[in-house]
């Protein structure tokens, strides 16, 4: 519970400084400032830091490089590993657990222990790890570093407790399973190979015991070398010695023969009969030519022998297509009798896995359906039908089907929207997938009670969005959107966009989405903005367009101070600039033949448009290039239902656009926007004026400054389409200004012409600089920039944090932006660095700083409708429109809107001079709202009505408004309401309609907040904050008390910091690679319901019996299943192993983990729970056994009496 004063009335009009966050506001984090106060207001917080724990809750989409493959074939669950050290399990939908290795090392291989609960995975630094499945999050039992010798291969036959591992010298090593130690047991590789044989055979590539016998152990060596190995004996049964190097090999279930795959694209069968030489050679691929030789092929990585009771045996392999085809694609072959079938794969294939309907190797195995692990796709063949189908993927395994350039995150959604959006995406499903169930249907889950409907929207580099249905920790995709079906497609070598060379111009920069009215609005790369509206019915419709003219060049003002006052700027012999006379902002154009250059980016489709249900087009709203210049990107944009209106804006301006009567009502320039409340003493010129030359100057001095070896930005990038994150990398140069673009290689310092990265600037001629300007924040793109491939490395130190901000925020906005604290640093090596840090928000500017800011374009990066007061004199709350600024500033923008239905669709919407400024340190991010009994102040919106419904004449088609008045919930009208403004720096809860500061805090002075969110949680309201240097902190509201701040990732790329967003009910999420989406809760009622909201891996199934072999074939068949690997593995037989060879690194997760962990009696009580558990789990096995082989007896003796009677009478010449 917090109290504070707040000032209700009788303030006098105070001083430009004091309502912009001057030091009278206080400086202290949450410390309130000393203002009368007539009244006092009791707000009661009910947050505790008690209330929040950050965790992580679930990760969707495909797993991102992935390298290994298992399936549990009793179970039913598929694990995945990757290189990143992340593990995978996926069961039936719903069921989805991601582990991770704390090492981070690739994920070579997985092996389940079938029907256990178990999963070794073999990693590539040489450590075996078995994860316990018992539980709703896997967690290590034990580790077992190899220190000697490198894995290559590892085995695990079914219902055995001893693994096979084998290395890179040719040794094969075994360790047990339930102790996580090395058996003294080893081949090695010299006794495995004849003694005559002068070569190493090369690492272990396959290792599998016969079905047949338990006790033969088949090891495969990557340079052609077969043995089989008697485990009992310690001898090679035999040898193999072939000259094409093997990939793998598979046993046919009778034990009698197996296949082998090799490096030129060829499959040999041997049988153990004959061994001196292959039974059979095919290359599948490889064609006779016309000089009598087969075409050569590629390697064939790996194959499948598997048999089938009521069919031909399958042949599967990956690989093994001829060279000669160029351009064709990876592909899966499936061979079964004499038809090949070759499916071909969008992507190469990492792994593939035969799935069968028994777990025993010595059985007919019956394949049903084959998984491919794609490179970026994962897929499922029915083998059961003749054509080989797919299986629909239940999984979000397509969220990177266009790389993701921005996300949005909505929680507590209108309980109607998720079904009406399913309803519309259900009917553009694809077909021709198999009919029959989804094979991995593993695990169990169950919806929690902790749910409520939630929807993600992706935005994608192709100007795709898709909705997706993120309810109870699950995600389905609902809706798909196309946004370039409203243009023309652009023709190659026309257009304005065509000389930029983009690849993807309709790129997805943000959204902006009214749940309750259902409209949509899309910001593009090219500085497009679409508005969608929803409707349940097709209709025909003509797409309405609007040209904006925001192009801000103020004329020049020469002053004679300028080269008298700035030494640092100055030079001998420097052109004075041409002056160019300004460009008026025009409200918009609705034809697209203006001016020369007066066109927008890409055309609008003029012809009448049929457009299915679903989200419609309503307007296109399209900025222009204005002088050869292209338009800025949009850095900040927010729509109103219920105001009608659409408000965007760039580092040129701002423009408000009447969506209703498709008007714009204010176009106009960040400077304009102040009147006479301008904080800045500023001067301003043309952009043109002497680029060149105070470029060169510019850069001089700011290399001077920042030549220190710690301020250096690593900068990798990629385009949209790769997917690959660190495959380029830029080291900036100490030439370089801090303020100059090196993700896209051209100079966007303030007073710098644009240059291509490694090219020479271009000499000034007498004339001075004549360039063709791409504008400093519109860098000439090859590719958009996505989110899910941008990546920087953030210095989080107080030095170093100036130019990596301003990297990130070039990357993270796509535009060039100057924050208020940048033009000191920028100037600081006029004078000292800290003095200027401290006196930079409560000085005049000088002459020297005031020369930088001539060139400086003030970005809008943050912009908000809502009902507040836009003066101190108002009594009643009006729609205002609250503004942000890269310079820290906010302003108040008072709206006057016609409230009838009739004059609101003819009279047009005014709007007042600018009201109320606040400033805060650094770029504004968020602004929210509160009454005064500290509750979230909602925006009003239109409940949604369908445009294209049939008319129905006894009832109008009029607009309904749901407005929430800050006064609702109070007792006294016009009390006021309290405004919550976060920048990159401070937060801020100013009182409305006094505009006084009641409360600030510094939220970070070495890093910047990267997102900032007013969310709900518990009931109650905080602010939440995600910051560059990888915390993610929570303040109360009002107070801005801190809650929370969590050191969460020690290290943010661009991908996280462009798809961060936070959302109520205490969840976040981010893009965590460049196809993954990981979502993360800060509340702590959420962590405590995790696991019940979670899947179960693990579901007790009791094992499939073997197959009764019956009493010839068990004689006949040798002594299979008197195999006894304790007997052999064992301490008592084979001794322990070298303690220097591998260490055993005890985990803390699992069961084991809470052995360790507990203590005292509960721990005892728990330990004898555990243990009477498992003796009743051994009684049990047992007693099954017991009942087996008096069944077995039995079988036999009657068998034997039947025998007995029928030989009895016959004589000996009989038989």
């Amino acid at each position: 519970m917090k109290k504070f004063r707040k000032v209700l009335d009788g303030l006098t009009t105070s001083s430009p400084g004091g309502t912009m966050g001057s030091p009278s506001c206080g400086s202290a984090a949450g410390t309130p400032t000393a203002a009368p106060t007539p009244k006092e207001i009791d707000v009661q917080e009910t947050l505790v830091s008690e209330n929040f724990q950050l965790c992580k809750t679930v990760r969707h989409g495909f797993p991102y490089q992935p390298t290994s493959l298992a399936f549990d074939p009793v179970q039913k669950i598929l694990a995945i590993g990757s290189r990143s050290g992340g593990v995978r399990i996926l069961g039936r939908p719903g069921v989805d657990c991601y582990c991770q290795h704390e090492s981070g090392a690739a994920v070579l291989q997985l092996q389940f222990l079938i029907n256990e609960g178990a999963l070794v995975t073999a990693c590539a630094d040489d450590t075996l790890h078995l994860w316990n499945l018992r539980q709703r999050r896997p967690a290590v039992l034990h580790s077992l570093k190899f220190n000697r010798e490198r894995i290559t291969f590892c085995h695990l036959p079914f219902q055995s407790k001893w693994l096979y591992v084998g290395t890179e010298r040719g040794n094969t090593h075994i360790v047990n399973i339930e102790s996580f130690i090395l058996s003294g047991y080893v081949i090695m590789w010299n006794k495995a190979i004849e003694l005559s044989t002068k070569t190493h055979p090369g690492p272990v590539v396959h290792l599998s015991d016969s079905p047949k016998d338990e006790g033969k152990l088949l090891i495969g060596f990557e340079g052609g070398t077969i043995v089989q190995w008697d485990l009992r004996a310690k001898k090679a049964d035999f040898r193999i010695y072939y000259d094409e190097a093997i990939h793998s090999v598979s046993w046919h279930h009778e034990g009698k023969q197996f296949m082998c795959s090799h490096s030129d694209g060829s499959l040999t069968l041997w049988t153990l009969r004959n061994t001196t030489k292959p039974f059979q050679v095919t290359f599948p691929h490889g064609k006779i030519q016309k000089d009598g030789r087969k075409e050569s092929c590629k390697p064939i990585l790996k194959v499948e022998y598997k048999t089938s009771r009521s069919s031909e045996p399958f042949v599967i392999f990956s690989g093994g297509l001829s060279y000669d085809k160029a351009g064709r694609r990876p592909a899966l072959t499936i061979m079964h009798g004499k038809a090949i079938t070759v499916l071909e794969m969008d992507y190469p294939i990492v792994e593939f896995m035969v799935l069968c309907e028994t777990p025993y190797n010595n059985e007919v195995q019956d394949p049903y359906a084959v998984v491919v692990l794609l490179e970026k796709d994962l897929i499922v063949v029915d083998l059961t039908q003749s054509n080989f189908p797919v299986f629909e993927n239940p999984y979000p395994m397509d969220i990177h089907e266009s790389p993701v350039t921005c996300t949005a995150y909505f929680a507590d959604c209108p309980p109607d929207i998720i079904p009406i959006l399913y309803s519309i995406g259900a009917k553009n499903k694809k077909t021709g997938y198999s009919h029959k169930e989804w094979p991995i249907g593993g695990g169990t889950w169950t919806l929690g009670s902790h749910t409520y409907p939630e929807i993600i929207i992706t935005g994608h580099a192709d100007g795709s969005i898709k909705f997706w249905d993120a309810s109870a920790f699950t995600l389905q995709m609902l809706y798909k959107l196309k946004t370039s079906k409203v243009f023309e497609k652009p023709k190659p070598g026309e257009g304005r966009a065509a000389e930029l060379g983009e690849e993807d111009p309709f790129a997805v920069q943000m959204v902006s989405w009214c749940p309750h009215s259902r409209i949509f609005c899309v910001v593009g790369i090219s500085a497009h903005i679409i508005l969608y509206r929803f409707s349940k019915y097709d209709a025909n419709t003509q797409i309405v367009s609007l040209e904006v003219r925001l192009q801000c060049e103020p004329e020049d003002i020469i002053t004679p101070s300028e080269n008298e006052n700035n030494p640092c700027f100055s030079e001998p012999g420097s052109h004075s600039p041409q002056p160019h006379h300004q460009h008026p902002l025009s409200p918009g154009s609705r034809t697209p033949d203006g001016a020369k250059d007066s066109i927008p980016c890409l055309k609008v489709k003029d012809k009448m448009v049929r457009v299915p249900p679903g989200y419609q087009s309503d307007l296109v709203i399209q900025l222009l290039w204005v002088d050869g210049e292209p338009p800025q990107q949009i850095t900040s944009l927010d729509l109103n239902s219920a105001y009608g209106l659409l408000a965007f804006g760039n580092c040129n301006g701002l423009a408000v656009v009447d969506y209703l009567q498709k008007t714009v009502i204010l176009c106009i320039s960040t400077l304009d926007l102040y009147g006479a409340t301008d904080p800045y003493q500023r001067l301003t010129r043309s952009p043109r004026r002497n680029r060149q030359s105070t470029s060169e100057h510019c850069m001089r001095g700011l290399s001077n400054f920042y030549s220190d070896s710690k301020k250096r930005i690593r900068t990798s990038y990629q385009s949209l389409t790769e997917l690959t994150d660190n495959q380029q990398s830029i080291d900036m140069e100490r030439s370089k200004s801090p303020t100059s673009d090196h993700v896209n290689g051209h100079c966007t310092s303030p007073t710098s012409q644009p240059c291509s990265a490694g090219k020479p600037r271009i000499p000034m001629g007498p004339e001075g600089p004549r360039l063709t300007r791409r504008g400093p924040g519109r860098p000439p793109f090859r590719k958009a920039q996505s989110a899910a491939c941008m990546e920087i490395s953030l210095p989080v130190s107080h030095t170093e944090g100036h130019a990596s901000r301003r990297a990130m925020l070039q990357q993270l906005h796509g535009v060039t932006m100057y924050s208020h604290d940048e033009h000191h640093t920028t100037a600081a090596y006029c004078w000292n660095e800290r003095e200027s840090r401290e006196n930079s928000f409560s000085r005049s500017r000088s002459s020297s700083v005031s020369s930088i800011d001539r060139d400086t374009k003030e970005a809008i990066t943050t912009l908000q409708f809502g009902e507040s007061y836009g003066r101190k004199s108002d009594a009643l709350p009006t729609p205002c429109l609250w503004v942000g600024t890269s310079l820290g500033v906010g302003i108040l923008i008072p709206l006057s809107i016609p409230t009838d239905h009739e004059e609101r669709m003819e009279d047009p919407v005014t709007v007042g001079p600018s009201g109320a400024v606040q400033m805060l340190k650094g770029s504004v991010l968020r602004f929210g709202f509160l009454d005064c009994n500290g509750a979230l102040i909602q925006s009003p919106y239109e409940v949604w009505r369908d445009l294209n419904a049939p008319e129905d004449p006894d009832r109008t088609r009029r607009r309904k408004l749901v407005h929430f008045s800050p006064s609702s919930s109070q007792d006294a009208f016009g009390e006021g309401h309290l405004a919550v403004v976060c920048s990159e720096r401070q937060a801020k809860v100013f009182l409305m309609p006094s505009q006084s500061c009641l409360f600030v805090h510094n939220i970070t002075e070495s890093s910047f907040v990267l997102r900032a969110d007013v969310v709900s949680l518990c009931n109650s309201v905080c602010l939440a904050c995600f910051c560059a240097n990888g915390h993610v902190m929570t303040l109360s509201l009002p107070s801005l008390r801190p809650l929370m701040d969590v050191n969460y990732l020690p290290l943010t790329d661009m991908r996280i910091a462009r798809t961060f967003c936070f959302t109520n009910e205490g969840q976040a999420l981010y893009l965590s690679s460049p196809t993954e989406i990981q979502r993360i809760t800060y509340s702590q009622e959420m962590c405590d319901n995790l696991q019940e909201m979670l899947g179960e891996l693990f579901t007790p199934i009791e094992t499939p019996e073997a197959q009764n072999r019956g009493f010839l074939k068990g004689f006949f068949g040798g002594n299979a299943h008197t195999f006894d690997r304790e007997e052999l593995f064992g301490e008592a037989a084979a001794g322990k192993a070298s303690r220097s060879l591998a260490q055993h690194i005890p985990g803390q997760g699992g069961v084991e983990g809470m052995k360790v962990a507990a203590s005292g009696a509960v721990g005892e009580l728990a330990r004898a729970r555990i243990a009477l558990d498992e003796r009743g789990q051994r009684l049990g096995e047992l007693e099954e056994r017991t009942a087996l082989m008096m069944t077995s007896a039995e079988t036999f003796s009657k068998h034997a009496h039947e025998l007995m009677l029928k030989c009895k009478d016959k004589k000996w010449y009989q038989f």
